[in-house]
């Protein structure tokens, strides 16, 4: 059996997701399809969300009858029988009079989650009611069966096994599923999700709890790309990645894949495919355990960073003095993503900065404080790229005229990482293509 993924461009439009039937229906195995929602909806939803929250119920309303309209405009396209539209019409309305209903209650953080699963609901419907026109045998899984996570926003993968195999295990004979990426239940048994992004992350951790054979992602691009195809000028698709080296590409700000959805099919030694839906027949990227190309393979960028420097003569010679910093950032559970240490000054990044008031408060007890705000770590990626001759001298050379105010090496093997100014990363990255990789 083998898991499909596709996002939200993907079955965007009535024609899209026509393609998606196409190809879910070519598969020779047995195949479970993991669907996000439609591309804008997750968007509407979380603008919706923020509305009731500043109490704009008006503004609310507003919203939730733009979406409605939205749906109501797409499944015309996408189904031609009467029989068919009449169900489509039918979930829609449902689903918009749940919306609806919350315009009247108190709201809260439970609710808001419960209004963000509704896409991903209503395009697995939609999808499910097109194949039923069109007499495709289906069977619709419901994530909120199987999917959890626990106390710790972590997914329960052993329970997400056991379950999902007792429902297949139902089915005997069928050969496609169907389900909806994103959304799960949470310890409190309420309605929750796997943060943005997150139907690879369910893709990847059925892949995972079934044993599956390949973990395909489906998107509107040919592959993870040596650099940011949207502001880098001729980038090529990667044919082969490690998993390790695709988890440091997908932290670091490569968007086509979420940064946890390695972790899952690399436990389980799943292969990951990601494909183009617009191009079936492109190679893609296959990501798997061992690939014995080594160098440089590409470079991610990741904004939003904040570096914070301690300085402290106390640090010197001292021991423990790490330990104070890090329990400072454990204490308002904020990773940290880099670190650099001399003999007196510590500095390390961060990306959530909801708590940086009373962590740069604390901090000043050990030392001196500096923030630099609006910066960019660049990331260059590669299987055993910090052992490799020469590698680290084009990435040094290609960036002379930058500013670098941080380097983290050797603490990957398959990672060399730099921090900038978000103001440079577009020409930083233009520079690091053509000197690295060395094409016309």
């Amino acid at each position: 059996m083998k898991v499909m993924k596709f996002g939200g461009t993907s079955v965007g439009k009535p024609e899209r997701m026509h393609q998606v039937k196409d190809l879910v229906t070519a598969s020779d195995e047995p195949t479970i399809v993991v669907l996000s929602a439609l591309s804008g909806t997750t968007n509407a939803l979380v603008s919706i969300g923020e509305a009731l929250a500043a109490a704009d119920r008006i503004l609310a309303k507003e919203r939730i009858d733009a979406l409605h309209t939205h749906y109501l405009n797409f499944y015309p396209q996408l189904l031609k029988t009467e029989k068919a539209r009449i169900n489509a019409e039918a979930i829609i309305k449902e689903h918009f009079e749940f919306l609806n209903i919350i315009l009247k209650i108190s709201f809260n953080e439970a609710i808001n989650r419960d209004i963000l699963a509704q896409g991903e609901l209503l395009s697995t419907k939609l999808f499910y009611t097109l194949l039923e026109e069109l007499e495709i045998p289906a069977v619709f899984l419901v994530a909120l069966d199987f999917m959890s996570i626990d106390e710790n926003s972590e997914p329960e993968l052993g329970k997400i096994s056991e379950k999902l195999k007792a429902i297949l295990a139902q089915h005997p004979g069928e050969k496609l599923f169907i389900t909806q990426g994103y959304i799960c239940k949470n310890h409190r048994n309420e309605v929750d999700n796997l943060k943005r992004g997150g139907s690879d992350y369910t893709a990847s951790l059925i892949a995972a709890a079934i044993n599956a054979s390949v973990c395909e992602i489906w998107t509107d691009i040919d592959g993870m790309h040596n650099n940011d195809p949207r502001i880098v000028d001729k980038t090529r698709p990667i044919a082969e990645l490690s998993f390790d080296e695709a988890a440091e590409l997908a932290y670091f700000g490569a968007k086509i894949l979420h940064p946890a959805s390695i972790w899952p099919a690399q436990q389980y030694n799943v292969p990951v495919r990601l494909l183009n839906t617009m191009d079936p027949q492109a190679h893609g990227t296959l990501i798997k355990a061992d690939v014995e190309t080594k160098g440089v393979k590409a470079i991610a960028a990741k904004d939003g960073i904040t570096a914070i420097k301690i300085k402290s003569s106390r640090m010197l010679l001292a021991y423990g003095f790490l330990r104070r910093v890090f329990e400072i950032f454990e204490k308002y559970k904020t990773p940290i993503d880099m670190i650099t240490t001399s003999e007196v000054a510590v500095s390390v990044t961060i990306d959530d900065t909801s708590h940086l008031k009373a962590i740069i408060a604390e901090l000043e007890a050990l030392g001196s404080v500096e923030v630099d705000q609006n910066q960019t770590i660049i990331c260059i990626v590669g299987n055993m790229v910090s052992e490799t001759r020469g590698a680290i001298k084009s990435v040094m050379d290609s960036l002379v005229d930058f500013p670098i105010r941080m380097v983290s090496y050797g603490g990957s093997r398959h990672n060399v990482s730099l921090l900038l100014d978000t103001q440079y990363k577009k020409d930083a990255l233009q520079h690091l293509n053509e000197g690295v990789f060395n094409w016309d």
